[in-house]
């Protein structure tokens, strides 16, 4: 069998809870059809190129990174307030402990302690992209979490971490919001549409930076940029794409995709 190539490694949006299955209730206006049309061109992409896929989802914390472990994944239906048929939706996408084993052995040999976990289901950050990217459900599907503080430099060395799975086979997505403040979204404020761009601007810049200390330099003290605690009042929606940047290593970044969604600048940016 041949060697893998050389995957690349993705930093998405997920757009707001279950909305791939009520597009008609947000409008529109929203602007989720460019999106449905992106994450669909990714699984177009990358299916017949992968064995399987490492989800670092802005919607798990734990106090070290841990790695679920389920060969059976359930659903997390980790939003409130929407429709009951938002509830009930399935992907019963593999989980893959195997993968999963090997995230966690390179976490230690990297000198970080990991935790396991086994029960936790697909949350709407790795479930809701996933289901268009992939909708037929047969890849394998690990998950790996945020650690709580969301320290920068921490998640760029989990990303250094398991750099190596992208010549394994693996698509490494991280996934998140490149501007997440609850009160801008559909706000109409066009300060906040000026914020997210400035900081979408930035954040573009930041990623396509061909020396990787400095790359690494500029992610790190992303708080200084335009706009960043205002389009960032926490971080948990950003901090996927600094994994992304460790696991990039000598790979520049590029935005793959930007648009404007629910009334602010959001993108995602593929390394490699």
């Amino acid at each position: 069998m041949d060697k893998p190539t050389k995957l690349p490694v993705i930093y998405i949006p997920h757009g707001g809870g279950p909305w791939h299955v009520m597009k008609e209730d947000f409008g529109p206006e929203a602007g989720y059809d460019g999106l449905e049309a992106y994450l669909r061109g990714i699984g177009t992409a990358f299916r017949d190129r992968i064995k399987s896929i490492l989800v670092i989802s802005a919607h798990w914390e734990e106090s070290k990174p841990t790695v679920h472990f389920g060969a059976k994944p359930g659903m997390l239906y980790d939003y409130g307030g929407f429709p009951d048929h938002t509830y009930k939706i399935l992907w019963p996408a593999p989980g893959d402990p195997a993968l999963a084993g090997r995230v966690a052995a390179l976490l230690a040999a990297a000198g970080i302690v990991s935790g396991r976990e086994d029960q936790r289901g697909y949350d709407h950050g790795t479930f809701v992209p996933l289901m268009l990217a992939f909708p037929e459900a047969s890849i394998p599907v690990a998950q790996l979490s945020l650690v709580r503080g969301l320290d920068t430099a921490a998640h760029f060395a989990i990303g250094e971490a398991i750099a190596s799975l992208r010549d394994e086979g693996t698509l490494i997505i991280g996934s998140g919001m490149s501007y997440h403040n609850m009160g801008g979204f559909m706000s109409g404020d066009p300060r906040v549409m000026a914020l997210s761009k400035g900081f979408d601007d930035w954040l573009a810049e930041a990623v396509s930076l061909a020396d990787p200390d400095e790359r690494r330099r500029r992610l790190i003290g992303w708080k200084k940029a335009p706009g960043a605690l205002d389009c960032h009042p926490r971080s948990e929606h950003l901090v996927p794409l600094f994994v992304m940047a460790g696991a990039a290593g000598e790979d520049p970044g590029r935005r793959d995709y930007a648009a404007q969604l629910m009334g602010v600048r959001v993108s995602s940016h593929l390394f490699g």
